[in-house]
């Protein structure tokens, strides 16, 4: 009999793909549900970013989600993977992280193929701030494996419904800078698939070590990417529209609020960050200027 929860399942090894000879570009495997009315703008930014290939993991979408994606993205450049499922280990118990699991198959299935993947959410864009390109950018860390890229957290920006127009420009308003934050910092990673021996969604093992690189090429361990020094957004900055309108963040925390203990501490969690990033904002038109840049504006 047990008497507490397993902990969820939040790492796993995995045995990197041998790269092909020939691969190129910047893969993005990604797991989605339900973003039918934000995924169009994402794949199109993505795609400008120089993006050669998205892998998607449907989690049980009943909307557009799918549908968006493949009147937008070229067919020879979107792989979907149904993955409506909650796995578990069959002796303690504990949940298999679910999007753990997609980026670790999807590194042991089209890892060999890709010279990059980058692991982010529908909510995040990888914002190239000087290149062309996510890969032009890449450039500068040489043979490092693992990049990681630190949130730019912004908020509400003024909204309290969805705005017409898009997230990119209608939300400029961000958090005036992650480094140092209680709440709100954390990284996610662009990495060569081809030397990930674990994964977790914030961070991969490469070569059975925690460590890499910030975008300008400076070293740390995962554990130390908070210390002084490697913070750096100077080449590609990571844009987290963490809350979107005020609708949008309303809708999350509801689900939430009527949902386990865990979950209603998790809404009072996002709270926390909300206050942190709404305290003390800058003006961010980063991603603007990029897509000026790519469209030729």
């Amino acid at each position: 009999m047990r008497f507490f929860k397993a902990r969820p399942i939040s790492k796993l090894a995995v045995s990197p793909p041998k790269a092909n000879p020939e691969r190129s570009g910047v893969a993005i495997p990604i797991i989605v549900k339900n973003e039918a009315r934000y995924i169009e703008e994402w794949a199109r930014f993505h795609l400008l970013a120089g993006v050669s290939h998205f892998i998607v993991y449907d989690n049980g979408s009943t909307d557009e989600t799918v549908s968006i994606l493949r009147d937008t993205v070229p067919a020879e450049a979107l792989t979907i993977v149904p993955w409506a499922q909650s796995l578990r280990d069959g002796r303690s118990g504990a949940e298999i992280h679910n999007q753990v699991l997609a980026f670790s198959h999807a590194l042991a299935n089209y890892g060999a193929e890709f010279r990059w993947m980058a692991f982010v959410d529908v909510d995040e864009f990888i914002v190239p701030k000087a290149d062309a390109s996510i890969e032009a950018a890449l450039e500068r860390v040489g043979e490092a494996a693992h990049v990681s890229l630190p949130w730019q957290m912004f908020g509400r920006g003024g909204h309290e419904a969805p705005p017409e127009g898009g997230i990119v420009a209608n939300y400029t308003r961000r958090m005036r800078t992650t480094e140092g934050a209680r709440h709100a910092l954390n990284w996610k990673c662009i990495v060569d698939p081809s030397r990930v021996t674990g994964v977790r969604v914030h961070g991969m093992e490469i070569d059975g070590k925690g460590e890499g690189v910030n975008d300008a090429g400076v070293r740390a361990a995962h554990s130390a990417r908070g210390k002084a020094g490697f913070y750096s957004a100077e080449f590609l900055q990571l844009n987290h529209y963490y809350t979107r309108s005020n609708n949008d963040l309303q809708a999350k925390l509801q689900a939430c609020l009527i949902a386990s203990v865990a979950l209603q501490q998790h809404a009072r969690r996002v709270m926390r960050i909300v206050a942190e990033i709404e305290a003390d904002e800058v003006e961010d038109v980063a991603a603007i200027d990029f897509l000026a840049r790519a469209q030729g504006k």
